[in-house]
């Protein structure tokens, strides 16, 4: 299998980054973080770059790529811990132009591919925990509208969004509905989440909604898998950027008059942060690459590949700090807020043992054993 990325994809990714050294450096981050964690200005600066279209068909303004794209993208973001939820952008292209009707494309895809608006996944409830299947949610059907009532929790940019993809119960089963948030009944409550990023409370009250689709599952399971393999990416170039601050660390720090990178015991740790990073970056790749399989195929793939991640995610930023010593932990230092980025990348889309437990349920009658 051909693993080399096209002179496109290549481009692609020399683009972002250069955005993220020239554009938003450290000082620009920490800057947007103590002001609200989410800047509409950044964000058109993605847009500049035609990002938010990675996943809408050319006919509807976008650039009609695929997930090896999102990857690559996904990937540079994470080496500048780029605050903007550009994986809800994703979840948002591809849910909706492969669930929602026409009117509903016709409406939203133009003006999400363009970085005109900004929609994102609001799925979270307190009593769900990782299980989004599990839904209190409510959608009633009135004549040809429909309304919702629920309380989602941990919204990306939530009470700066512009519309919602949201799931609800309708007639016994979940469906998926797009609500914009300056509708009646809408009411959100933000707040800076660990990593420096923004989040909100999102409550509906009767809050008129567009159905994307009845086949809510399917659609929300393919969401949520746009979401893992995105994370996956981003996951990857945080780690890598995490390795490479700390061997530059330890080529300058010195200790008994010699530079720490020349104690043995310290390198073997460093190798082990590689090897890390490289099996990390190989699961990545498997997400990106199975984000189209049908549907079975896919849900195992994603658990698996966040299960490895996890692992990886853990360790790197771990071993990370302990190189660093204290300096690994202070709010100055920027190697802390890679920590924190991977510790809570971790826990998006499901944490570490939630998708062990995944990888199990799926294992099905060969228990993990093939022929």
């Amino acid at each position: 299998m051909d693993f080399d990325f096209t002179d496109d994809q290549q481009q692609l990714r020399d683009a972002v980054r250069k955005w993220v050294d020239k554009g938003y450096d450290f000082g620009r981050r920490s800057s947007i973080a103590s002001a609200s964690g989410f800047s509409r200005e950044a964000y058109g600066e993605l847009a500049e770059l035609g990002l938010p279209g990675l996943y809408i068909p050319e006919a509807d303004g976008g650039l009609g790529m695929g997930p090896v794209e999102a990857m690559v993208v996904m990937e540079e973001l994470g080496r500048g811990l780029v605050l903007e939820p550009f994986v809800q952008t994703l979840i948002a292209g591809g849910v909706l132009s492969g669930y929602a009707p026409e009117a509903v494309k016709t409406a939203w895809l133009p003006k999400i591919a363009s970085g005109e608006s900004l929609v994102v996944l609001a799925y979270q409830e307190r009593a769900a925990r990782y299980h989004f299947e599990k839904c209190d949610a409510k959608a009633a059907h009135v004549q040809d509208s429909w309304s919702l009532t629920a309380t989602k929790s941990i919204v990306p940019a939530g009470d700066q969004a512009d519309a919602f993809i949201v799931p609800a119960m309708a007639n016994g089963a979940l469906a998926l509905f797009l609500v914009e948030r300056q509708s009646a009944g809408v009411a959100t409550q933000g707040y800076v989440t660990q990593d420096g990023a923004r989040a909100a409370e999102v409550r509906l009250d009767n809050a008129p909604a567009s159905l994307i689709t009845l086949d809510g599952l399917s659609a929300l399971e393919h969401a949520i898998d746009i979401g893992i393999a995105a994370s996956c990416a981003e996951a990857v170039g945080v780690m890598d950027k995490t390795l490479s601050i700390t061997v530059d660390y330890m080529n300058t720090r010195k200790q008994f008059g010699v530079v720490i990178s020349s104690f043995q015991a310290l390198r073997h740790r460093v190798a082990d942060m590689k090897m890390q990073l490289e099996l990390a970056r190989s699961m990545s790749y498997y997400a990106s690459l199975k984000l189209n399989a049908p549907a079975d195929e896919r849900r195992r793939a994603l658990a698996r590949a966040k299960y490895q991640l996890g692992i990886s995610m853990r360790f790197i930023g771990q071993q990370a700090v302990q190189l660093h010593g204290g300096i690994g932990v202070t709010d100055e230092y920027i190697v802390s807020h890679y920590f924190k980025k991977l510790t809570q990348l971790e826990m998006t889309f499901g944490d570490m043992l939630h998708h062990l437990g995944e990888v199990s349920r799926q294992m099905q009658d060969t228990a993990g054993v093939f022929a």
